[in-house]
């Protein structure tokens, strides 16, 4: 297993990588910012040890620009700042995890095998589809750079979709995930909020992303929704005694 470890430090970054290497990881150091942008964008590292304070690009700024030529490694991201706003940035600039100096080589070691069990799964910090973008930390949606204003609930769904882009998704699914569980209404709730999605995210800039597909399952039952990048296509309006059935 590769790991880059960032560290201006010269000693801290000596003796992380010789704590490394003994475990049996192959280890790279770059002690600026600009050097681990470059070696995380070359390189498939399986996990990168990135410190916070750099002479150049800091940990949050390394962190975010690899994410978005994207480069899924997982960061461990190590700092003497302790604040909580300074956790919640590192992690919403798209670190996947956060310790502390000083620490223990023991608990370093644990963390970066529990981040390589995950793997480089794709897991942006902003989410876009098109020109359609999403950013879940912020608490914002733009399209093509103008702000839609969503609610909660519309919030949560736009991010579901998002994060399942190009996937079938039934009605039951989005209930289960964008709904608590003691839901226990009627589920044409998720028509109404796709309608109300379809509103302000589709029709006003002329797209049509929120797509309902109709499979081959009983008439009841086969029209679901799937989320796409494809631009608006013209189709018969279903009137308003003709609901979209999400069917499984």
């Amino acid at each position: 297993m590769r790991v880059l470890v960032v560290e201006d430090e010269v000693k801290m970054a000596g003796l992380l990588k010789r704590a490394l290497e003994e475990e049996g990881y192959a280890v790279d150091v770059a002690g600026r910012g600009q050097d681990a942008v470059w070696l995380g964008t070359e390189n498939p590292y399986d996990a990168i040890v990135l410190d916070l304070m750099l002479p150049d690009l800091d940990g949050f700024e390394v962190s975010r620009q690899l994410r978005e030529a994207g480069r899924w490694s997982p960061v461990l991201m190590l700092t003497a700042r302790d604040a909580v706003a300074d956790r919640v940035a590192g992690l919403d600039a798209g670190a996947d995890d956060y310790l502390t100096k000083p620490f223990s080589f023991a608990e370093l070691l644990a963390r970066l095998r529990a981040l390589m069990r995950r793997g480089a799964a794709e897991r942006p910090p902003v989410l876009r589809a098109g020109d359609l973008e999403l950013d879940p930390a912020a608490r914002s949606v733009a399209r093509n750079g103008t702000p839609i204003a969503l609610t909660a609930r519309e919030f949560s769904l736009l991010e579901y979709l998002m994060r399942h882009s190009g996937e079938v998704l039934t009605r039951t699914q989005l209930i289960e995930h964008v709904w608590d569980f003691a839901y226990d209404g009627d589920s044409n709730v998720v028509d109404v909020y796709v309608r109300y999605l379809r509103n302000k995210v589709d029709r006003p800039f002329g797209r049509d992303q929120i797509e309902t597909v109709r499979g081959a399952e009983p008439a009841a039952q086969r029209t679901r929704t799937v989320w796409s990048d494809s631009r608006r296509r013209r189709r018969p309006d279903p009137g308003p005694g003709r609901p979209w059935h999400l069917g499984r």
